[in-house]
């Protein structure tokens, strides 16, 4: 495995940690807010929205460099 693939695999697995941690950070929110089914669901379908975002962005890079 040479550097430049250690480093994409890396990047992979580091945003996927992030966007896993941002998820139990919008559910620990949601609890200790008290939040209710409704509030719960808002904060995952509004703050998802912004990680859906990154992900499409994503690829969309991709798509237009092939």
């Amino acid at each position: 495995m040479d550097i430049e693939q250690f480093e994409k695999w890396s990047m992979i697995l580091g945003i996927s940690a992030l966007i896993g941690y941002m998820g139990f950070i919008m559910w620990d929110l949601a609890k200790e807010s008290k939040a209710g089914k409704f509030g719960t669901l808002m904060i995952f379908v509004v703050l998802g929205l912004g990680v859906l975002g990154f992900i499409i962005k994503t690829i969309v890079v991709q798509i237009l460099e092939r």
